[in-house]
């Protein structure tokens, strides 16, 4: 599999997670830890919307991503669980359809 210059595999789906992994990796990434209510993509969205950020989410029902750095326009470094071929990769990913919430905000 060719891997994109801007994108690099740093892992596959984490132990403890399900097989739909983006949430649970998520969690992981945000939490350090499995946040089990947090496996479903959807239920990112509670969390309060926000700016783009280092550390915020990007959500949406069925895909949930974690910005990492900005690069241009609505393009973010992004750390994102399952994204194709049961990969995790930081790549480069465009909010576009996406909602940027807080998760470092109690709901």
């Amino acid at each position: 599999m060719r891997v994109p210059a801007e994108s690099r595999i740093v892992g596959g789906r984490p132990p403890g997670c399900p097989a739909a992994f983006c949430g649970c990796g998520a969690a992981l990434r945000v939490f350090g830890r499995v946040v089990p209510e947090l496996n479903l993509a959807a239920n990112w969205l509670r969390f309060p919307r926000t700016s783009p950020s280092p550390g915020m989410v990007a959500a949406r029902r069925g895909h949930v991503f974690v910005l990492e750095q900005h690069l241009r326009g609505d393009i973010w470094m992004a750390y994102d669980a399952n994204s194709g071929g049961h990969a995790t990769r930081m790549h480069a990913r465009s909010l576009r359809g996406y909602t940027v919430v807080n998760p470092h905000v109690a709901t």
